[in-house]
């Protein structure tokens, strides 16, 4: 496990937009596995900055999305599909064929994490896997349970996550309790990962994750197993290692 300490937010953004593409500039038709929420916002800029320069080209490139929310319009401004296409997908050059999100309108949201799962063997796997990380640890919206839910599948959001995403909401009544997630065998069949944690709210769970005991109760420990992650943080995330 490689972990990289930054003095602040923009360093960590300039890094970790580097690193992927860097992963893109190596295999031309990388698959990324990608994040949302607050977290990848500079890394994202920080790849739109360099295909701007015309120093990439992510025209070979397939993504899939760690997550999205049950009965939410793909429209809504909260959507991770929105989301994606309005800091990243729509400012470079992945063709709208090669992006992928679980779909949380599904009729049947079990046959949509199954083919999903179907999807990412058809293209590949993931090379690199972005993620962020929960105050309670959870990576993607796998959240503390009595087991490792494997594949993908959908989830009851816990207390905690709500509150953590009303931020984007008007108000906490608004934000969705269940959503559709890749599962921890999803995310560990990713060839890399590249964690980014921020802020004193992640010290305990980077300490968990870093030298605690590998449990479901704090879903991110199970990265301890995965041969190549590296992390990035700010002090305060890392205050505690």
């Amino acid at each position: 496990m490689n972990v990289l300490i930054y003095d602040n937010e923009e360093q960590i953004g300039v890094a970790a937009g580097n690193y992927m593409c860097g992963q893109v500039l190596q295999k031309p038709n990388s698959v990324l596995g990608l994040a949302t929420g607050s977290t990848p916002l500079k890394p994202y800029g920080q790849m739109i900055e360099l295909f701007k320069k015309g120093a990439i080209d992510f025209s070979k490139v397939t993504t899939f999305n760690l997550d999205e929310y049950v009965n939410l319009d793909v429209e809504d401004v909260n959507s991770y599909h929105s989301f994606m296409h309005k800091n990243l997908f729509d400012h470079i050059n992945i063709p709208e064929e090669n992006i992928n999100f679980l779909n949380g309108n599904a009729k049947d949201l079990e046959q949509e994490c199954a083919d999903y799962e179907n999807r990412i063997k058809e293209a590949g796997g993931i090379d690199i896997q972005l993620l962020g990380i929960g105050s309670n640890g959870h990576i993607a919206f796998n959240e503390p349970s009595d087991c490792f839910q494997r594949w993908s599948h959908v989830v009851e959001l816990k207390e905690s996550t709500v509150k953590d995403n009303s931020r984007f909401f008007k108000s906490i009544e608004e934000v969705p309790t269940k959503a559709v997630t890749m599962g921890i065998g999803s995310i560990m069949q990713a060839k890399k990962i590249l964690i980014i944690a921020l802020g004193k709210n992640k010290a305990q769970a980077i300490k968990q994750l870093i030298n605690g005991n590998v449990t479901p109760m704090c879903p991110a420990s199970v990265l301890q197993f995965h041969t190549d992650v590296t992390l990035m943080l700010d002090k305060d995330a890392a205050s505690l290692i």
